[in-house]
């Protein structure tokens, strides 16, 4: 019988490298879009909350750009809301494929 020798000075084996197909890529940008659009909703949220606070403080000169401001964050909820609406559309639409 052969007896068995182990080979401590071995060169570990490589690390997986990250995924390069299309799909994985197109998953990561497509989150991508999704983190920044929630980003650009919030950060308008907060720009409109910011101008109605100096509205109330006698701050703001101006009703006008306090109008826009409070606009622009309905009109970015109202995206983020349909956004949502058409990605449950399409859950659904998947789900109810036949296999």
């Amino acid at each position: 019988m052969n007896p068995i020798t182990l080979q401590i000075n071995s060169t570990p084996l490589p690390l997986a490298q990250p995924d390069s197909h299309p799909v994985a890529k197109a998953g990561s940008d497509f989150s991508k879009m999704i983190k920044s659009s929630i980003d650009m909703a919030t950060n308008a949220e907060q720009q409109s909350n910011a101008a109605i606070n100096k509205l109330n403080s006698g701050e703001a000169k101006n009703l006008h750009e306090v109008m826009i401001a409070v606009e622009e964050a309905d009109i970015s909820l109202k995206m983020l809301v349909q956004f949502r609406n058409k990605a449950l559309q399409a859950y659904d639409d998947i789900m109810r494929l036949q296999i």
